[in-house]
């Protein structure tokens, strides 16, 4: 059943106002907030809350944090559309530095499909070079470098590169990393890389902490533990 209102005055009033409320409240209109507005303004509240949860309400990053992570999601996915967050990175502080961090996070984080291959494929005619500890050490060469894991593990969720999430998420313990962080990072890939390679991000953490890999903290590891969670069988 249809839940617009209809074609009068009084409809289309209800629709504007749903729209201006939208726009006032983001700073922007895109699409298709006009069509769900327009079509399903149940939906469009849905999607409000979600969005507004997701991209900005305060979690656990920094608003600089956050829109770093986020620079290199939208670079990873192509989404160029989304040049709002440019001007919100510098709103909280984020330098011409800070850019170029973040898409340096992003490329080498994009790169890392050589090195999955070169695991995948290679590994032995390549021994005893290691592309994981390559991998590893090119990471650590940039900086700062929890920023840089967490923007790389988002990235990596939206490339679907599990393998190498698996290798970051382990670096990114290593290096003291806080976990509610990383869990912020990888929510950011939730829209522009698809729920479904959310999901399957998700279950690459909780396998290798299930696995031992991860020195998960006791509120993880009860995540982790819980039994009855299906998945993708997200390769790592």
């Amino acid at each position: 059943m249809s839940t617009n209102e209809p074609d009068s005055t009084e409809g289309v009033a209800a629709l504007q106002a749903r729209l201006r409320a939208v726009r006032d409240k983001r700073g922007y209109l895109l699409p298709h907030h006009g069509l769900l507005a327009l079509a399903f303004p149940d939906l469009l509240a849905g999607y409000d809350a979600a969005y507004s949860a997701l991209a900005l309400a305060d979690r656990v990053l920094s608003h600089h944090d956050r829109e770093f992570v986020w620079l290199a999601v939208l670079a990873a996915t192509d989404e160029a559309l989304a040049t709002h967050h440019i001007a919100k990175f510098r709103a909280a502080g984020g330098s011409e530095a800070g850019i170029e961090a973040a898409f340096a996070a992003c490329a080498w984080a994009i790169g890392a499909a050589a090195h999955d291959f070169a695991a995948r494929d290679w590994a032995a005619p390549l021994a005893p070079w290691d592309p994981h500890s390559a991998y590893l050490r090119g990471v650590r060469r940039l900086a700062p470098l929890p920023l840089v894991h967490l923007a790389q593990c988002a990235v990596h969720v939206c490339r679907a590169q599990w393998r190498v999430l698996g290798w970051q998420l382990a670096a990114a313990y290593a290096d003291g990393v806080a976990e509610d962080a990383i869990a912020e990072a990888l929510t950011l890939a939730m829209f522009p890389g698809s729920v479904p390679r959310f999901v399957q991000g998700c279950e690459v953490w909780l396998r290798l902490i299930r696995d031992g890999t991860l020195p998960a903290s006791p509120r993880y590891r009860a995540w982790a533990d819980l039994a009855g969670q299906g998945g993708y069988g997200a390769a790592t």
